[in-house]
């Protein structure tokens, strides 16, 4: 229990936080909670999807033939954040964010191995202690491979590790139940939810955590989904290709998309190579197991990859449609807040490369919607910017809890007020290098509303600098660029501070020797 108490001294010593004792009886920090005046607790539902890039629904027009109506009902009825970034583009990170409002170098779950400590705390506590009924369905994946119940909720169903889409096995309050006949994960989770929902305590409000395993790769629609987009075209992004020899090599042989038609884009090799410093990094991952080139190692089909993606997708929709239609059958709707969001974006072919991880657009900025009537007008498109780590504060908010002081995100609802101004002018980004997908290395990154600034660690390479105005496409990297020096110079500055107030100047190196099989990556021990 010392042991304990010491680490939370210390981690909480260097982002100048508020300390917590720590019970004797469960190891786990005694919590200060300080409740709101005049604040009516709200019924809250948090709805997390995997790998949901920003702009993959049907109202944003990106996926023509994408059809997301649930969606696109949320974002009417209530607000859509077009630029909310997480702080870390990985699964385990993010969702560790999420939870504890921290960033990654501070919560120190900064890949998908590492453990959680057994000082987090994470918000649905804080909601316990005031009152709230809770419950957690679905993908966990923080904290090792473990499916056991987690702090903070009444009831638990989750899954180990990622999961699979067919005939899971969950653990419920600690019981293992396994399903069959062809049981489909996102309808298992949504049914569970609503079960849960129908037989809660009427009088006490309640937080429903739904956190579903699709849309993580390798994707797998609902059998009813299947082959609904088989048929429709694609786009392929400007800097799918970086070179004619790259698109008709024999390892772009595994794409079934016309070859013909990439040599039309917008922008052809030459003109991507001769604006700017292309990172030789990102080069060689096209042909890895994630890049354009190879992608898993040349077993999966490009145009198959990203239609089965949005098929996937299709019953994230039918989730968030059944538990918007109990709210309205059980006349909850103007009192619920409920939030959609994912927990990291991804890449479909830009800069030739697939997944998540680096700092480009497509791969940190996530969906994000949000509706509560009774709190704010709907049919908002908010511009500013916000983070994963906002999400913890401004539940706590709607729940009449004030934020606790260790949490470095802030409640976004006075942005949805009338008159609302934006607190925040840039947002951070890190990534550490990982064992097991070391093609991407280590970064940092600060973005403003125009600029984009990424600086590599540990590699001999290019750094890169944007200006998201001129250049959406991240193309035209600036960072050689004599005019922009002052501001790169001013830029770095603040990564650095950033990183100094919040204790994150010493990579946290995590144990990862481990033995593997015949898998796609190296056998042996690593």
């Amino acid at each position: 229990m010392i042991r304990i108490h010491i680490t939370v001294l210390l981690a909480c010593s260097m982002i100048g936080c508020k300390t917590n004792s720590v019970s004797e009886e469960t190891g786990q920090p005694d919590l200060e909670v300080v409740q709101m005046e005049g604040v009516k607790p709200r019924n809250v539902i948090f709805i997390l999807s995997d790998d949901h890039r920003f702009d993959f629904m049907g109202f944003t027009g990106k996926v023509p033939w994408l059809k997301t109506p649930n969606m696109d009902r949320l974002a009417k009825e209530g607000a859509y954040f077009r630029n909310t970034f997480v702080t870390t583009s990985l699964c385990s990170p993010s969702r560790a964010s999420i939870l504890t409002g921290l960033y990654s170098h501070t919560h120190t779950v900064v890949d998908n191995q590492a453990p959680d400590p057994p000082n987090l705390i994470f918000f649905p506590q804080y909601l316990r202690k005031v009152g709230y009924q809770t419950s957690f369905f679905g993908k966990w994946h923080m904290g090792g491979d473990s499916d056991d119940p987690r702090p903070g909720f009444d009831h638990w169903e989750s899954f180990k590790g990622q999961g699979q889409y067919y005939n899971p096995t969950l653990n419920i309050n600690g019981k293992q139940v396994a399903y069959k006949d062809s049981t489909y994960i996102t309808d298992l989770l949504t049914d569970h939810a609503l079960d849960w929902l129908t037989k809660r305590d009427a009088d006490k409000p309640f937080f429903l955590y739904l956190s579903h395993k699709a849309v993580h790769a390798e994707f797998n629609p609902a059998r009813r989904h299947a082959g609904t987009y088989k048929n429709e075209p694609l786009t392929l992004p400007p800097s799918f290709r970086t070179s004619d020899s790259q698109v008709t090599g024999k390892r772009a042989t595994n794409l079934s998309i016309d070859q013909e038609a990439t040599r039309k884009t917008p922008y052809s090799g030459e003109e991507y190579y001769g604006k700017g410093r292309t990172p030789d990094w990102q080069k060689m991952q096209r042909e890895s197991w994630h890049g354009v080139d190879y992608m898993y190692h040349g077993r999966i089909d490009f145009a198959d990859f990203y239609k089965r993606y949005c098929e996937t997708l299709l019953g994230v929709d039918e989730s968030v449609g059944a538990l918007l239609s109990f709210l309205d059958k059980e006349g909850l709707a103007e009192s619920t807040l409920v939030i959609y969001m994912g927990d990291n974006g991804f890449s479909f072919g830009e800069h030739g490369l697939i997944d998540k991880r680096h700092f480009y657009e497509e791969s940190a900025k996530v969906p994000f919607l949000i509706r509560c009537p009774e709190i704010f007008k709907g049919n908002q498109t908010m511009e500013a910017m916000i983070q994963n780590i906002d999400v913890a504060p401004t539940i706590l908010e709607v729940a009449g809890v004030q934020k606790p002081a260790q949490m470095h995100g802030k409640s976004i609802i006075p942005l949805l007020e009338e008159g609302g101004a934006a607190w925040r002018d840039k947002v951070f980004y890190e990534y550490y290098w990982e064992y097991d997908f070391p093609q991407t290395p280590t970064m940092h990154g600060v973005r403003t509303n125009r600029y984009k600034l990424i600086r590599y660690h540990g590699i001999w390479d290019t750094n890169e600098f944007y200006d998201l105005q001129e250049d959406p496409n991240e193309m035209n990297n600036l960072i050689g660029s004599p005019e922009h020096q002052a501001l790169i110079e001013e830029l770095t500055g603040d990564i650095y501070d950033w990183l100094e107030a919040t204790g994150g100047m010493t990579i946290p190196l995590k144990r990862t020797v481990k033995k593997r099989g015949g898998d796609h990556r190296n056998q042996g021990i690593y």
